[in-house]
């Protein structure tokens, strides 16, 4: 049986999740576990699934309402004890100071760019492994 990993994504949008899911896809790299999406469209079902444990990577998407992506990482970063990584999507790439501020491990922009995404959620995945060992 192959290792997974979850990632949960973060998003009202229904077209946000399903572009994340697609760009992800089932391995975003040979080097890595194969990924399970658990979609998520509330900030109490982002700390529901935090709480349940198992998570090694949150995917947040800086544009959700009502609570924005970034505030979203910031305050599980503040709250979550051993917090995954978490990659930010964000709106333009001149938010990425803001991504900063949140404490984002990583940030991608909107629309999601495939290669792009599944290369920064690969290496995201790769720090959470050398974490494990």
């Amino acid at each position: 049986m192959q290792p997974t990993a979850t990632v949960l994504v973060y998003s009202d949008d229904s077209h946000t999740r399903e572009q994340v899911r697609l760009a992800g896809g089932r391995r975003p790299a040979p080097d890595v576990p194969v990924v399970e999406f658990v979609e998520c469209a509330t900030p109490q079902a982002v700390l529901r699934e935090l709480g349940r444990g198992g998570v090694d990577v949150c995917v947040l998407d800086g544009e959700a309402v009502p609570m924005g992506g970034m505030g979203m990482c910031r305050q599980i970063k503040d709250e979550v004890f051993d917090c995954p990584p978490v990659l930010l999507l964000i709106g333009r790439p001149q938010d990425a100071w803001l991504a900063t501020w949140s404490r984002a491990d990583a940030a991608v922009t909107l629309p999601v760019e495939p290669v792009e995404f599944a290369a920064a959620l690969a290496s995201l995945l790769r720090e959470k492994r050398l974490q494990r060992a």
